[in-house]
């Protein structure tokens, strides 16, 4: 079956597939898919017999009788080994579209109009639209803080639901923006907004957001509408539309409305053309003499489309050693020649051609994009996980699955395919994903060709399945309201109702499919339960069918409503992902030590000790931990010993109790860490007020490997010892109250260093100086955030940080902090100032950068 699926892949590499073979692979697809239900069944089987006689699995587990299906890789194609920095400084062809609407909209500011303005960006898909709208966003951050992005879909139907969600939407945005905003600016960034109200219920302002935000989803239109012009009164809001069509109505000429004005995206230029082009395939390099005719031809057909452009780019960067021009001719052969006259249609025709070039196994995951909505952003870690989940990863020796999957991910960026984007969080950037829409709708239409996931609601509603394999729950679906095994009627056939017996994975971006959810002891097949964000009450009787699936791989409960998991979690022994942040749910019970296949846990943080998960007795048993999120250590000896039995341990957030705690527990503790080689990310903290890390100095050897570092307690000093991480790349610190140059005298030598985050209370000196001395070789980020009045001055000497790109200062209600020195930072792109417009310190300050930036600028 795996020869059928590679040849299959090689005939799709530019060549025409017979219909015929078309439909047969299909049918081998879904022979392949009915084994492995009969090898899950069959383990189903012995599990339940295990239960029920006592039969000793783990003796059947060490002769398997089927090994688990992979599917096999095919050599193909090289990629170019770089990465491609996608920051906006960079952006080609948009400087000064977006020049124009900035211009309207800060001119509308500064001649006091009331009235709201609709502006339109105009033009087909790939053209740039929402990169230029971005832009526009980023560039008037400082202007109008309070903006809301809402992605409106093809299929959008304001008759329906839709609109209701859009503005909700909204609002959320709008109503968080603000609170965040002061939580932030008053120093309290260690939990989010919502944890903060659930511990402190009579807090007034924490409490009325939730309130209102929990409220939102109970209120009719008019009540909506009202709120949201009572939230956006004074908030100088704007609003943006992309319009897929040219020919739109929306698309009007401003003459006819006082309000509305609109912008037609312009194609790329022939000069901006070959700039994007050679900036994706050579990385800014001049063409080689013997492929500019060629790249001449290909950027004609590409009609400055720059989706057309990128996608094309991506496909050659992977041939561009001598003697490539025969397989550059042979690609601008395969590209239609109608790109001038119908940019759209033969656009999509060199996104099948990218996608047509990709190996076998990186098909499949870029496929899986097909089950997320359009315009969805999706974690790094919630996909890679649910790749390896799905089976869709292959081994490879001396790697691990989780490394072959972020290898097939960079693979992905790197050819263009899906688009990157870090977004800062409190402890560490997150690396978010999504694919452009016209990639959307290719992959959907090969993901349904081949019964690869099966998609309801939305334009989805009326599309008819025979068995479902990946489930996605994209919005109202009548066939939820009667979501059971199929029946069938008098004269044998399948009445429409949902056939949920083969189902491998199920999620749902909706907050519909309650009755689905009361059906799920029938997904007996279930590898993959993803329920992030579901707003629906998760009852009793729903986790008890969860911990019922026996061949669940990947269970999240990310921002649900589940308060509690039941000690039957235990039997879930294939389990390798469970994530409960963002929750009610206070510890895990200690059956959670049954799961010995467990790779990933996370749990959210909590200020209460006793609220808290504490890493449990018999620990060492979980041998196959790799991410262990937000836990406590506990007093017992034998746990701080068992933590050094984690021997593929990569991430561990763990907090200390300063109540509670003896020296020898903290000493062995230590001696747990040093035995940590393979940890790549470390936060520890205290959930007291004192001194509790100074054990952190006993600490004789840390793990060589550690990228990231954070310290989130009281500490006397830092300790020497992260003088030798020579692979950290980013530490953050909080609350250690810190003083003199001890800060900075510690890290600035240290090599790989990008990233510092300075958070509340992490200094408590006047003055925080960067010195000559403190050199920082590759530092490109500093955030000063923390909410504390403390330091007054920062300043920068001659010579110090000489790569700082991007400085960030909070300046809070503190009207005598001064930024001192900012010219001596010559490599610095972007400033930004937290604080509110009143604070006359701010204000001295944003204009004295205005000041260098014109000074450079004539420079």
């Amino acid at each position: 079956m795996n020869a059928l699926f590679r040849m299959q892949s090689e005939a799709d590499d530019g060549a025409a597939v017979d219909h015929f073979i078309r439909e047969w692979m299909k049918q081998v697809r879904e022979l392949a898919y009915d084994a492995e239900d009969c090898v899950g069944l069959y383990w189903l089987r012995i599990s339940e017999r295990h239960a029920r006689y006592g039969v000793n699995r783990d003796a059947l587990q060490r002769h398997r009788l089927f090994p688990s299906y992979q599917s096999y890789s095919l050599t193909a194609a090289p990629v170019a080994v770089h990465a491609h920095r996608h920051d906006s400084h960079q952006l080609v062809g948009i400087n000064g579209q977006a020049d124009i609407l900035v211009e309207v909209l800060i001119k509308q500011q500064l001649v006091g109009e009331q009235h709201t303005k609709v502006l339109s960006i105009v033009g087909f898909g790939g053209v740039g639209k929402t990169t230029l709208g971005r832009e526009v966003c980023r560039l008037l951050e400082t202007e109008f803080p309070y903006q809301a992005v809402v992605s409106v879909s093809q299929a959008f139907d304001p008759t329906r639901r839709d609109l209701m969600q859009l503005l909700k939407s909204v609002l959320r945005q709008v109503v968080e923006v603000k609170a965040k905003n002061e939580i932030l600016l008053t120093g309290e960034g260690k939990e989010t907004l919502r944890s903060k109200a659930d511990k402190q219920p009579n807090h007034d302002d924490a409490g009325k957001v939730k309130k209102f935000l929990d409220r939102i989803d109970e209120w009719e239109y008019d009540k909506l509408v009202k709120n949201l012009r009572t939230y956006l009164t004074d908030k100088r809001s704007k609003t943006f539309y992309y319009v897929r069509k040219v020919g739109s109505p929306s698309a009007r000429n401003s003459s006819t409305d006082r309000w509305f004005c609109s912008l037609r995206v312009l194609m790329c230029t022939v000069e901006d053309s070959k700039k994007l082009f050679l900036s994706r395939t050579f990385v800014n390099k001049e063409c080689p003499e013997e492929l500019e005719d060629v790249m001449e031809n290909i950027l004609k057909r590409c009609g400055g489309l720059p989706l057309a452009i990128v996608s094309i780019a991506s496909v050659l960067a992977g041939y561009t050693s001598p003697g490539s021009k025969d397989k550059w001719e042979s690609i601008y052969k395969s590209i239609g020649s109608h790109m001038e006259s119908n940019p759209t249609l033969e656009g999509r025709q060199i996104l099948a051609l990218s996608y047509n070039h990709l190996r076998h196994e990186l098909k499949g995951c870029m496929m899986y994009f097909s089950i997320f909505p359009e315009d969805y952003e999706v974690n790094k870690d919630r996909l890679l996980w649910r790749w390896i989940a799905e089976g869709l990863v292959t081994e490879k020796r001396g790697s691990s699955l989780m490394e072959v999957a972020g290898s097939y991910l960079d693979d992905l960026v790197n050819r263009n395919m899906i688009q990157l984007r870090d977004e800062f969080k409190y402890y560490w950037k997150a690396k978010m994903y999504r694919v452009h829409d016209m990639f959307l709708e290719l992959i959907v239409s090969k993901s349904l060709e081949s019964n690869f996931a099966s998609l309801l609601g939305g334009q989805y509603a009326t599309m008819p399945y025979d068995r479902i394999r990946r489930l996605s729950i994209q919005g109202d679906d009548a066939r939820l309201e009667e979501a059971e095994q199929p029946r069938k009627n008098m004269a044998g056939v399948d009445d429409g109702i949902l056939d949920l017996e083969h189902v491998r994975s199920l999620s749902m971006f909706q907050h519909t499919g309650k009755k689905l959810l009361d059906q799920l002891g029938k997904f007996r097949l279930l590898r993959v339960l993803d329920l992030e964000g579901f707003k629906g009450a998760l009852t009793k009787d729903h986790m008890g069918y969860i911990c019922r699936l026996y061949l669940l791989r990947f269970l999240s409960l990310n921002g649900t409503e589940v308060e509690e998991i039941p000690s039957e979690i235990g039997k879930l022994e294939h389990l390798q992902t469970l994530d409960v942040r963002e929750t009610s749910v206070r510890g895990l019970p200690d059956t959670v030590t049954k799961l010995y296949k467990l790779e990933r846990q996370q749990i959210s943080y909590n200020g209460d000790a006793n609220l808290m998960w504490k890493l449990p007795l018999e620990l060492k048993k979980m041998k196959m931990l790799r991410e262990v999120g937000f836990a406590v250590l506990g007093n017992h000896l034998q746990v701080a010993q068992d933590v050094g039995e984690l021997d593929h341990l990569q991430e561990m957030v763990v907090y200390v109790d300063d109540i509670t705690f003896d020296n020898e527990v903290l000493t062995t503790f230590t001696g747990s860490l040093s035995k940590l080689y393979s940890l790549r990310r470390l936060i520890i903290g205290d959930v007291g007020y004192g001194n509790t890390l100074n054990f952190l100095n006993r600490l004789s050897s840390p793990p060589p490997l550690l990228q990231y570092l954070m310290i989130a307690g009281g500490i006397d000093r830092l300790p020497s010892w992260i003088m030798s991480l020579t692979c950290l790349g980013q530490f953050n610190m909080s609350w250690g109250k810190v003083a003199g140059d001890q800060l900075f005298d510690v890290l600035c030598e240290l090599p790989s260093l990008t990233t510092v985050c300075i958070h509340n209370y992490c200094y408590e000196g006047e003055v925080l100086v960067a010195r000559t001395r403190h050199r920082f070789p590759e530092l490109i980020t500093l955030r000063v955030a923390s909410g504390s009045n403390l330091p007054n001055v920062i300043r920068f000497e001659n010579g110090t940080m000489p790569k700082l790109e991007y400085l960030l200062v909070n300046f809070t209600d503190n009207n005598e902090k001064k930024i001192i020195g900012i010219r001596h930072l010559t490599s610095l792109k972007e400033v930004q100032l937290w604080g509110n417009e009143s604070n006359l310190a701010l204000r001295r300050a944003l204009k004295h950068l205005k000041n260098c930036s014109e000074i450079r600028q004539v420079g």
